[in-house]
């Protein structure tokens, strides 16, 4: 059976955050003040092109079905106990990303005082500044090569996901609500060659 492609419209519920790493790209200046460096700095927590426009890389996709799969753990009729999770963590592809439309230089901050080690519950708090888009939408597309994995059982784990998973920072599978989505449409199609 040739691998499927599902080309899905997603649109925001929830304001979505990204929290990409940048320290070893942006050093800091010599007696630069942590609170001067979060000012200079902080946009680059977003993920953007060479034109600087920022976008949803398609590993938080990928993952976001691997997660969805993992928790839902579905069973696969007739098969037992076996259930969908490594179908989908295998058999599942998403190489592009969605782009946002919107330029890093116009993307809104939300200062937040959080752990400086990065890790919930950490002691010491700084403060922090997040790149937040309030609203966005697009579509991604998704290469289904496990033919185990029904449309219908697909389209489930995607709308399950954009609930309880979510993409970015503070996403509800980290106790958070941003990155939630709704998907309002599924169009498939055969991937030829």
């Amino acid at each position: 059976m040739p691998a499927r492609i599902c080309t899905v419209t997603l649109e925001s519920l929830s304001p979505y955050g990204q929290s990409r790493y940048y320290g070893a790209e942006f050093p800091k200046k010599e007696k630069e003040s942590p609170q001067a460096y979060e000012e200079r700095t902080w946009r680059y927590r977003t993920h953007a092109n060479e034109k600087d426009e920022v976008f949803i890389p398609p590993s938080c996709f990928k993952n976001l079905l691997s997660q969805a799969a993992k928790f839902l753990s579905m069973q696969i009729p007739g098969e037992g106990k076996k259930t969908f999770t490594k179908h989908f963590e295998s058999g599942v592809l998403c190489t592009e990303p969605l782009m946002l439309g919107i330029k890093r230089a116009d993307v809104h901050g939300t200062w937040l005082h959080l752990p400086s080690n990065g890790q919930r519950g950490g002691g010491k708090r700084v403060l922090k500044c997040m790149p937040e888009i309030p609203a966005w939408k697009g579509k991604v597309q998704f290469i289904v090569i496990d033919d185990k994995i029904p449309r219908d059982v697909f389209e489930y784990h995607v709308e399950q996901a954009g609930t309880f998973i979510g993409i970015g920072f503070f996403r509800p599978m980290n106790n958070g609500w941003w990155g939630r989505f709704k998907a309002t449409k599924f169009e498939w199609s055969t991937l030829e060659g």
